[in-house]
């Protein structure tokens, strides 16, 4: 007996079968994802949050996908502890932040190196300590290295960049400095952001959270502060030419796009270069964006979530409003968007130009079909495993390599 697709299904539905009856066409579009050769319901089942309805349809519980390669996951490692960002070394081997403020080299075949010393202090408590990390893109030549953290401080603390070289031994940040400080100072310990990249055009990108609290919250649409911001900045620290407040007063012009959250995934299209983010909503409304340079992104205006007691966001609360940018796509509930990563490899063809999306308190990889900017289809990785997974890197082998708080490291493959 044959079953209906539900009538909100069909629009992903007709996008998915186009793909795959064209997949010459697909592969010659930049736009385009690798055909997707099968369809089910959405995988999310739960009953959401709030009954708020999307603003379109495909912005939430898209169709379902499942890859059809064979691939396996294993585990490399399970020595680490609290990792919290992955940055894949040009040999293959990954330099790893954990929580506490350790950084690591781990190979492929598990070895864990001593800690490497000379890293500014972190404060760990709650969401804080060792975040993000990043290679500079002359790495090769100048052995840098990047890193978010949050920076202990009179009065509380922020999130901060450092900037480092590596030794030749692989043992010690040499010449370790703060770049960079994202101000206000606060006394909180929630809501850093913390991921960095860099971008093709050289600079440095990172994000920061709006700590959380009812009072800070205002200011991720405040052009005076640097909280819940995307920021772009130079190798220096320094604001990026061209970003798009550079000219306004009393703004700060490091600021790329405002009106987030909890920013904890950053990756760049490898095709297109369009920057995408993931960022925590509060109960329900977790984010997908595409991000633009002086674009608002909602917070704390609109949300398609609620307080965690249960209570609307806002009087009055919200989903649309002029001027503000709508989500690519949302969970309700929680997908809990860690680290992200767009997949370049050659090993799993249909998973081309597909964002990989490390899920927290949802303990999944979340796979996120693309095709013209919007989100065609949805698929959940390593469910079986009950882990909080919480950054995702493809390696130099074509492989992807995820991190989980429970210290371990898997590696995702063709079988």
């Amino acid at each position: 007996m044959k079953r209906k697709l539900p009538a909100f299904l069909l629009p992903a539905f007709g996008l998915l079968i186009a793909s795959c009856n064209n997949n010459t066409a697909a592969s010659n579009n930049s736009s385009d994802t690798t055909a997707t050769d099968s369809i089910y319901p959405p995988v999310e089942t739960q009953k959401a949050n709030a009954d708020y309805k999307p603003a379109f349809e495909g912005q939430t519980r898209i169709a379902g996908v499942k890859t059809t390669t064979a691939y396996e996951s294993t585990v490399v490692t399970d020595k680490l502890k609290s990792p919290w960002a992955i940055a894949v070394l040009p040999d293959g081997r990954l330099l790893i932040t954990e929580k506490e403020g350790t950084l690591r080299i781990v190979g492929l075949d598990g070895a864990v190196s001593e800690a490497i010393i000379g890293l500014p202090k972190v404060d760990a408590d709650g969401q804080g300590g060792l975040l993000g990390i990043t290679l500079d893109p002359d790495f090769s030549s100048n052995r840098t290295v990047y890193w978010a953290f949050s920076e202990p401080a009179n009065g509380g603390n922020h999130t901060a960049v450092g900037k480092g070289r590596l030794s030749e031994d692989e043992k010690t940040i040499e010449q370790a400095s703060v770049i960079y400080q994202a101000l206000p100072t606060y006394d909180g310990k929630l809501h850093y952001g913390g991921r960095v990249l860099f971008g093709k055009d050289g600079f440095l990108y990172l994000s920061t959270g709006e700590r959380s609290d009812l009072e800070t919250r205002p200011q991720a649409a405040d052009l005076t502060s640097a909280l819940g911001k995307i920021i772009r900045i130079t190798k220096d620290g320094k604001p990026a030419e061209g970003n798009p407040f550079a000219s306004q007063p009393d703004a700060r012009p490091e600021i790329y796009s405002y009106g987030h959250r909890n920013v904890q995934g950053l990756a760049f299209h490898p095709e297109t270069g369009d920057l995408w983010e993931t960022e925590f909503g509060p109960r329900g409304g977790d984010e997908l964006n595409r991000i633009e340079p002086g674009k608002h992104y909602g917070w704390p205006a609109i949300t398609y979530g609620l307080e965690y007691s249960g209570e609307k966001v806002g009087d009055p609360v919200i989903q649309q409003k002029e001027g503000l940018e709508q989500p690519v796509y949302y969970w309700d509930p929680v997908l809990s968007p860690s680290g992200i990563t767009f997949y370049e490899g050659e090993q799993i063809p249909e998973w081309k130009n597909n964002l990989f999306i490390s899920g927290l308190s949802s303990t999944h990889i979340a796979r996120i079909v693309i095709k013209d900017k919007k989100v065609v289809g949805e698929e959940r990785l390593l469910a079986k495993e009950g882990q909080r997974f919480r950054d995702i890197k493809q390696g130099v082998d074509g492989a992807l390599y995820t991190i989980t708080d429970g210290g371990k490291l898997y590696k995702i493959s063709k079988k």
